[in-house]
């Protein structure tokens, strides 16, 4: 353990000692290419109609003979009923009023049905795909390594920041 401890330390040494300097240059570019990408374009547009819905002109939901006949129906049953079968009949009879009322009342609301017209919207999208201008692809060389460099115009040379460590 102490080797390598001893090891490391000998090591970090030489890197404390390590110097480096940096200039500028620039290369030539040897090749500039204009870079073009698919885009998808949606532009939404409605597309409408006139349509014809039917309007109820009776008032009558079948609430008010549902009521009517369930107490028409709750009373004929505590007449019909004799002794503890009198809560039943007098139940069965308002539930079964109730059911033929609402029934009766709907079957003869006495209002016509007519029809309005109603405007009807959908959105849809046209699609449109075009190429689209991103930039440029500039390529140079240095010292047998490729260089790219993109911009917004073509270029004539790349420059470059050099970095040596030693």
């Amino acid at each position: 353990m102490k080797k390598i401890i001893g090891i490391i330390l000998i090591l970090s040494s030489f890197s404390l000692m390590a110097d480096s300097i940096s200039f500028n240059d620039s290369i030539p570019v040897i090749n500039s290419e204009p870079i073009y990408k698919m885009v998808t374009t949606r532009t939404p547009y409605q597309e409408c109609w006139n349509e014809q819905v039917p309007v109820s002109s009776g008032t009558n939901n079948g609430a008010l003979g549902a009521l009517i006949g369930g107490v028409a129906g709750g009373i004929l049953g505590h007449q019909v009923g004799g002794g503890g079968g009198k809560t039943a009949a007098t139940v069965g009879g308002a539930i079964i009023g109730t059911l033929v009322g609402k029934n009766l009342s709907n079957n003869n609301s006495g209002g016509s049905t007519s029809y309005r017209t109603q405007r009807k919207c959908v959105t849809k999208y046209n699609e449109k795909e075009e190429e689209k201008f991103i930039g440029y692809k500039n390529i140079g060389n240095y010292k047998g390594k490729t260089i790219i460099k993109y911009s917004d115009r073509p270029l004539s040379r790349i420059r470059l920041r050099i970095i040596v460590n030693y």
